[in-house]
């Protein structure tokens, strides 16, 4: 175990941040087994956007050896999914064609292009009082040292203090470590949609008036 440190997201943050999300994008395990053609397909959505639209609540986790997490969050969801789908979507749509064929034959990485193409920007309700979203993922060999706690607990004191009064996030159904971790944090299921591995549930917290 190394120390490792907490620190705003920079420019050039996002080629680690990218490798991040794609070594947890397995349900939260090593995902690039299964991304050997496209490694940055999960970043571009979960990654990428929140560097370029919400710096101030982006946050990254570096130890001697490099980028080992990420806190990202936006202030407002439904203000955040309208600039990605004017800013964002289409050059993604333009650089990686829809996927055809059957899709019970396509690869994770062209389920991911899919998404590009039909993104999913889910709100739970109520949403006047959970405007918010954030995400965090971190490499095993950062995991269990209190690093998540303090990240997430510093993006909702920064929402708190931009005036937001609560904040969402979604969690995969079969990431029952995740969703463990997020209500120790006081996070509460508003939403569950799908089943097994395409399922997801939306947990929501309200967060203080911190000045």
């Amino acid at each position: 175990m190394s120390a490792a440190w907490i620190r705003d997201a920079r420019a050039d943050d996002e080629a680690g941040a990218y490798h991040v999300c794609l070594k947890t994008g397995n349900y939260g395990q090593d995902g690039e087994p299964f991304y050997r053609e496209d490694p940055d397909a999960l970043g571009r959505i979960f990654v990428g956007p929140y560097l370029a639209f919400e710096p101030g609540l982006s946050l990254i986790l570096e130890d001697d050896a490099g980028i080992c997490g990420y806190a990202l969050g936006a202030l407002d969801s439904r203000a955040f999914y309208d600039r990605y789908e004017r800013e964002w979507r289409p050059e993604l749509c333009a650089r990686f064609p829809e996927p055809t064929g059957d899709p019970a034959q396509w690869t994770r990485s062209q389920f991911v292009h899919s998404w590009y193409h039909h993104p999913d920007y889910t709100c739970p309700e109520p949403y006047a009082a959970y405007p918010s979203h954030m995400h965090i993922d971190l490499l095993e060999r950062a995991q269990g040292q209190g690093h998540g706690r303090r990240m997430m607990e510093e993006v909702m004191a920064r929402l708190a203090r931009m005036g937001s009064p609560g904040a969402h996030l979604g969690v995969s159904l079969v990431n029952l470590p995740a969703q463990g971790f997020y209500r120790k944090l006081g996070f509460q299921e508003l939403l569950r949609v799908g089943e097994g591995t395409d399922g997801c549930i939306y947990m929501g917290k309200r967060l203080g008036t911190e000045s």
